[in-house]
């Protein structure tokens, strides 16, 4: 005996088996970012107001680097999840689909272009 209505066995509907996957790398990236938000916050925060020059010699440090794209990676991940989520329980149709497609391309693209200037920072300063 199965609990799911006819209309999802036919239709071949059910679980994803992908929520409790999705939902406990939500809840470590969560975690993640505390510590990295503080550091980021921190080492960004010495060099704000402080001018270019500052800011090239903050992130020229190695450390500095790390947290930042860390911070960046961790997250535009988290962000991608969570808009996820909101995507696909208030959108349904062929609209969900292309979101779900552009808050991917679009949240990777953020990140590896944020990861791409601190790296070019870091390597050329």
């Amino acid at each position: 005996m199965s609990i799911k209505t006819d209309y999802k066995r036919v239709a071949g509907l059910g679980s994803a088996r992908e929520g409790t996957h999705h939902w406990w790398t939500q809840r470590l990236t969560s975690i993640a970012l505390v510590p990295l938000s503080l550091l980021f916050v921190f080492t960004f925060g010495n060099a704000l107001g402080a001018g270019y020059d500052a800011v090239l010699e903050t992130y020229a440090n190695p450390w500095n680097a790390v947290v930042a794209i860390l911070f960046l990676i961790v997250g535009f991940h988290h962000l991608m999840q969570g808009l996820q989520v909101v995507i696909e329980d208030y959108v349904h149709g062929r609209a969900g689909v292309v979101l779900l497609i552009l808050n991917t391309l679009l949240c990777w693209g953020f990140a590896i272009a944020g990861v791409f200037a601190v790296a070019r920072i870091a390597f050329t300063g």
